[in-house]
């Protein structure tokens, strides 16, 4: 199961079972003028390629490589692959020359067919992404050359076999049989050099990397779980920089972005923050429940007053940046009125006294709004769609949980509406309606009420296996614009990553994908 939630999830004490790269000890002025530090809520985790929780894809995305790599716009550049073509159903890729794991290991078409057949091996673990159901296997051609045998003409292999996770290489000597691996060995321009659970993780160069070497001679990422801890940090130069979605509060940001000392930065929209309705739970299964939910939250207050502007409002699933999603659908705009209109048709009747929450035979209009406890964010915005709600005559109960509960709850549809997001490019729109489909994910039950959910499921199996580009674009206005009007997302805001650092520091980029940070492009001067 693929959530940007997984990624923080917390690690349990353990020790490395394995040997890192020593860390080279330059003098203290010469180490600080080539090091970065980082900060990030947890320890980047095993770092298996091909697993989910626990590892931090943006560590992940240090250390292994794809065969192709997405480029913000939606292009796909060679990577570890430099030339390919489609033959048929199949794939044939030609590999890179000369590129060896950071542990001495050739890669080549061998390494390539033992990750592949390592991820095919434990399929129901990837069973959110289509395209390990499509590969029935990988041959290698030659040494050079790798052919991926699908089971159908499968549109996004490329965009998927980008994805920081599962597709991607490690040492064929670290695979271990039962899964996983043994030691963290990519052929990426950093190595893990050193873990202090609860403290810290050390990236240093890759001295075997095939490509240009990073300006940064090493990466430290101190282990800060709280926002408030981390901008102190910052404030005080333990950490010279921050990055991600959710590193710094609103206010925090804003205080940064006005201090002489500082450097900020907001990128494009990469992703939808919203909150998934349940339509197989009542009062939320009744549809103008659902629809008057969309009327009564006012999105452009939110982002105003809690995301303090950091991120534009949505009124769709899909920002119409991505492909196939720039349908023009009418947005359920804030009308108090409206909203109030359509449960009061719906039977949904206010107590005498004015300001109570609505009833309909003997019910109370009421339901839970489930958020993860610690996320300070979340729980601001869940106070204030619970007021929003409560002024049409909803009793909204707000739950902060931890995160396994919180993962619980998705899994079992125990929510009347519930925090998530999309998963930006390369994944959106395919990929993540590709996952919609198991009930593992908060999607499936959000969906699992609606009287086409069989037919939602159906035809999104149908367009990722569409040949033709007109009926492929049939199917996904018609899969947006039924998602939209059953009004099963409450869209919040189109998610933007945020950095921080000190001025003079250098060069800090943002990366093509919301989960990459680009380290490899930083340098300090």
């Amino acid at each position: 199961m693929e959530t940007p939630l997984l990624r923080r999830s917390l690690l349990a004490t353990a020790t490395l079972a394995w040997m890192p790269q020593p860390v080279s000890r330059p003098r203290a002025a010469t180490a600080a003028a080539r090091s970065l530090t980082f900060s990030w809520p947890v320890n980047a985790g095993p770092l298996d390629p091909h697993g989910y929780s626990a590892n931090q894809m943006y560590a992940q995305s240090m250390l292994y490589e794809p065969l192709v790599r997405y480029v913000e716009g939606g292009g796909i550049q060679p990577a570890l692959a430099t030339a390919w073509r489609q033959e048929g159903r199949d794939w044939v890729f030609t590999l890179r020359r000369g590129v060896r794991f950071s542990d001495g290991t050739p890669f080549d078409a061998a390494a390539v067919v033992a990750n592949i057949r390592a991820v095919l091996g434990r399929r129901q673990n990837h069973a959110w992404l289509d395209l390990v159901a499509q590969i029935e296997d990988a041959e290698a051609v030659d040494a050079g050359t790798v052919r991926l045998r699908l089971a159908h003409a499968y549109y996004p292999a490329l965009p998927e076999l980008a994805l920081i996770r599962p597709l991607r290489f490690a040492s064929p000597a670290v695979l271990r049989p039962e899964g996983g691996v043994s030691a963290p060995v990519g052929t990426g321009p950093w190595v893990l050099a050193e873990t202090v659970w609860g403290e810290r993780d050390v990236f240093t160069r890759n001295t075997l990397y095939w490509g240009e070497a990073p300006a940064l001679e090493r990466v430290v990422v101190k282990v800060v779980a709280d926002a408030n801890t981390r901008a102190l940090t910052l404030e005080t130069g333990e950490i010279d920089l921050t990055y991600g979605t959710d590193q710094l509060d609103g206010d925090t940001f804003r205080r940064f972005a006005t201090d002489p000392r500082f450097t900020t930065a907001v990128s494009p929209p990469l992703a939808t923050r919203m909150l998934a309705v349940n339509s197989g739970r009542s009062p939320t299964a009744e549809l103008a429940v659902r629809q008057a939910i969309q009327h009564g939250v006012d999105r452009e207050a939110l982002v105003r007053h809690v995301l303090l502007d950091a991120e534009p409002a949505a009124q769709t699933l899909f920002a119409p940046n991505f492909p196939y999603t720039d349908l023009g659908l009418p947005p359920f705009g804030f009308d108090r009125a409206r909203a109030e209109a359509l449960l009061e048709e719906a039977g949904w009747v206010r107590a005498a006294q004015r300001g109570g929450s609505r009833r309909k035979q003997g019910q109370e209009l009421a339901f839970d709004l489930c958020f993860v406890g610690s996320d300070a964010l979340q729980k601001a915005l869940a106070e204030a769609i619970q007021g929003d709600l409560a002024r049409i005559g909803m009793a909204v109960r707000l739950l902060g949980e931890d995160a396994a509960t919180f993962y619980g709850r998705q899994r079992s549809g125990e929510f009347g509406m519930i925090f998530a997001d999309t998963w930006g490019a390369p994944y959106d729109p395919h990929a993540f309606l590709g996952s919609m489909r198991q009930p593992a994910h908060a999607d499936y039950q959000a969906q699992r009420g609606l009287p086409m959910k069989a037919e939602i499921d159906r035809r999104i199996g149908a367009v990722l296996v569409s040949t033709e580009e007109e009926h492929r674009a049939a199917e996904y206005r018609w899969l947006l614009t039924t998602l939209h009007e059953q009004a099963v997302y409450l869209p919040v805001s189109f998610l933007t990553n945020k950095l921080v650092y000190r001025k003079g520091f250098g060069t800090v980029p943002f990366g093509d994908t919301r989960y990459e940070i680009p380290f490899a492009q930083m340098r300090r001067g």
